[in-house]
């Protein structure tokens, strides 16, 4: 099939590589412009558009597409493109561009959005933060057929994935990047020979996956251990949960619940331990995490055991500001 492909990060690439693979004939790929990063904040290419380029696949940047919108000389760019590359459909992960209704009409089979829940629940933009955040049992990807709301579309394929207790959202990540694109190639296929069939999603069991804002991240250790473990999973590895010790930033990057017994008068964010077993908090409710994995501002990861080598937390100190 001659397919349009628009996406941006890592999650993105996988499914494009999937689909070349495949042997479906990418025509066009749609990607972010380039954007600051690292710490000398150089203009760096998306995982999508290194794959593009070095395939030597059609590629354009639009900064949007809206044709009334703020960009519009972008979007008549991009229309002109989308029209002249005659697509069978439209393929979209993790893009970050709204398609107006002019791009959904376009392709001959309409656009496919791999989406990384089970819809309807975690619709928005962070459905694997907001999964490992709530404590859910399972996720997994949705190919959905898009329309005009927010991940609202009709659903063509579903598949489910398990989430452990010590899964991160990076280790999530790239299990469900690897089951959308087997799921695309696999829609893309049934698509073709007519065996494909929607499904409307159900009105009950909606939830939203708000953007992660970096706020968010700080410790609060009020909070029962197991929230804070979840956190700690769902922010690994951006935008990172931290805490902080005699005015440094620290951050968590891996932990466990410690104990659900009542620890008495310690306040919140007391160390009751720092050993080769970790670090012990006290948290929220009587229960206590065991930080198992850090890192100074500049410094490397490090399990606790190597940490504490290097940085002077004790029994006794207290980490953070607690609300307690």
């Amino acid at each position: 099939m001659r397919i349009v492909f628009a996406g941006t990060p890592q999650f993105a690439r996988v499914a494009l590589q999937a689909l070349v693979d495949a042997g479906h004939e990418v025509v066009l790929v749609l990607t972010q412009p380039d954007r600051p990063a690292g710490r000398g904040m150089q203009l760096q290419a998306s995982p999508v558009k290194q794959y593009a380029q070095g395939r030597g696949l059609a590629l354009a940047q639009p900064r949007g597409l809206r044709l009334d919108g703020k960009y519009p000389e972008d979007a008549r760019l991009a229309r002109d493109l989308l029209v002249a590359a005659h697509p069978d459909a439209m393929v979209v992960a993790a893009y970050g561009l709204i398609l107006p209704q002019w791009v959904l009409d376009l392709p001959r089979h309409g656009c496919l959005n791999i989406h990384a829940s089970l819809l309807p629940r975690w619709r928005g933009a962070a459905p694997i933060h907001r999964a490992i955040e709530a404590g859910d049992g399972e996720t997994g990807v949705t190919i959905m057929r898009m329309d005009a709301g927010l991940d609202t579309g009709d659903m063509l394929l579903r598949e489910a994935l398990s989430i452990g207790p010590a899964d991160t959202t990076g280790h999530l990540h790239d299990e469900l990047a690897t089951l959308g694109a087997a799921l695309i190639v696999r829609a893309l296929k049934e698509l073709e020979q007519g065996e494909l069939q929607a499904t409307t999603q159900p009105a009950e069991g909606v939830t939203y996956a708000r953007k992660v804002e970096k706020a968010e991240a700080a410790i609060d250790w009020a909070l029962p251990a197991a929230t804070l473990m979840r956190r700690v999973h769902a922010f690994n590895p951006a935008p990172g949960a931290h805490t902080s010790h005699a005015g440094e930033t620290l951050k968590i990057w891996n932990c466990e619940i410690e104990s659900s017994q009542r620890i008495p008068d310690k306040p919140c964010g007391h160390i009751l331990y720092a050993d080769d077993r970790g670090i012990g908090v006290v948290c929220g409710a009587g229960s206590v995490l065991r930080l198992t994995m850090l890192q100074r501002a500049g410094g490397k990861r490090l399990p606790a055991a190597d940490f504490l080598r290097g940085h002077g937390l004790t029994p006794g100190d207290v980490l953070g500001a607690s609300s307690a």
